[in-house]
C-alpha cells in the first residue's frame, strides 16, 4: 500500500527554481511592505518571483485586500471574510508603479463576492490612477468573474486597460472540482463580453495542466477560447502549493509544452506562452499589442531625452 509521501509525484529537474535575492528583489519587497500593498507573486507563492522581482523588476499587484471570498482548490491565497475597501489603495499602487519605473504592470485582485460590484469601482480607479501617474506604462488587468455581472465588467473595461486577462484555469470537466463558485461557460462569456465592449483591447486566458485533464480536453479548451475571440493564451504546470490543495496528477515535459504551444498557434491565437514555469502574468510585458508597444516606445524616448 502506498504511503502519503509515495502518492505525491516527485518534481522533475526542469522545475528547479533559480533564487535571486539581489537588491532589486529586497528593494521591491521592502517597498511593498512600506506601501501596505499585496502582490499575487507572494500570496499565491508564484515560482517565478525571484526572476520577476530580481531580474525583470516586474510585479503583479493584488488589490482589494489579501483575503479572497472563494476557496479554489489550486490556489494559495487566503480565504475568509475580507476587510473594508481601501480607497487609497489605487494611489499607493500608482505611486509604486512610478517608483519602480515599470513599462508594464499587471493588476489582479481577490474575488470579492461580498461586494455588489465585485470590487470593480476600486479596480477601475486603480487603472485610472496608474495611467494618470504613468502615462507610458501599459496596464494588464486580471479580474475575477465578478459574479458574471455585466455592469461590473463594463465599469472595469471603461477604464480602458491595455489587456483584459481572465483565466479559464482548467478544462470544463474539472472546473467544478478545481474552481470554487466559478463556472466554465461564465468565464468564456466574461471574455467575449469584454471583447464586444472594446474590440481593440486584447483578451487573454491561462490554463493549468497536470490536474488530470486529457490532451483532447486541452485542445477543446483552446477551441472554446478561440470561439469566444480570445487573443492570447498561456499554459503552465500546476504545482501543489500545500498538502491541503489538489495533488499533481502529471508533470508535463518541456517538449509536451512546446507541442501545446504549436497547436495553440495553429488554432489562431496571436500569442501563446507555454512551459512548466509559465504563469498567467509571466513575461506579460512581451504580450502587449502594437498600440501599447508604441506608447512604451514613446516613454523610452522621453526618458532618453531627459
Amino acid at each position: 500500500m502506498a504511503t502519503k509521501n509515495e502518492e505525491i509525484l516527485r518534481k522533475p529537474d526542469w522545475l528547479k527554481i533559480k533564487l535571486n535575492t539581489n537588491k532589486n528583489y529586497t528593494g521591491l519587497k521592502k517597498m511593498m511592505r512600506e506601501k501596505n500593498l499585496h502582490t499575487v507573486c507572494e500570496e499565491a507563492k508564484c515560482p517565478n518571483i525571484h526572476e520577476c522581482w530580481g531580474e525583470r523588476r516586474t510585479a503583479t499587484f493584488m488589490i482589494l485586500g489579501a483575503v479572497c471570498t472563494r476557496a479554489c482548490r489550486f490556489c494559495a491565497v487566503k480565504t475568509g471574510l475580507p476587510n473594508e475597501l481601501d480607497w487609497d489603495e489605487p494611489n499607493r499602487v500608482a505611486e509604486s508603479v512610478e517608483l519602480m519605473n515599470l513599462k508594464h504592470v499587471v493588476i489582479t485582485a481577490v474575488a470579492r463576492d461580498d461586494l455588489k460590484d465585485g470590487g470593480s469601482a476600486v479596480y477601475a480607479e486603480t487603472v485610472r490612477k496608474v495611467r494618470e501617474k504613468n502615462p507610458f506604462t501599459t496596464i494588464e488587468v486580471l479580474p475575477s468573474d465578478m459574479g458574471g455581472e455585466y455592469d461590473s465588467l463594463k465599469t472595469l473595461m471603461d477604464a480602458k486597460p491595455d489587456i483584459l486577462n481572465h483565466n479559464i484555469e482548467t478544462v470544463e470537466r474539472l472546473t467544478p472540482r478545481v474552481r470554487a463558485k466559478a463556472k466554465y461557460h461564465r468565464t468564456l462569456e466574461f471574455l467575449q463580453r469584454s471583447k464586444e465592449m472594446y474590440p481593440e483591447i486584447p483578451t487573454k486566458s491561462s490554463l493549468m495542466v497536470g490536474l488530470g485533464e486529457t490532451v483532447e480536453e486541452i485542445h477543446q479548451t483552446m477551441d472554446d477560447l478561440r470561439a469566444h475571440d480570445v487573443d492570447i493564451m498561456t499554459i503552465g504546470q500546476y504545482l501543489q502549493p500545500s498538502r491541503k490543495h489538489l495533488k499533481v496528477q502529471k508533470y508535463y515535459t518541456p517538449l509536451e509544452f512546446g507541442k501545446l504551444r504549436k497547436v495553440a498557434m495553429e488554432k489562431g491565437f496571436k500569442h501563446c506562452q507555454a512551459g512548466p514555469m509559465v504563469r498567467s502574468s509571466y513575461h506579460a510585458d512581451e504580450q502587449v499589442n502594437e498600440a501599447a508597444k508604441a506608447r512604451q516606445a514613446k516613454g523610452d524616448e522621453l526618458l532618453k531625452g531627459e
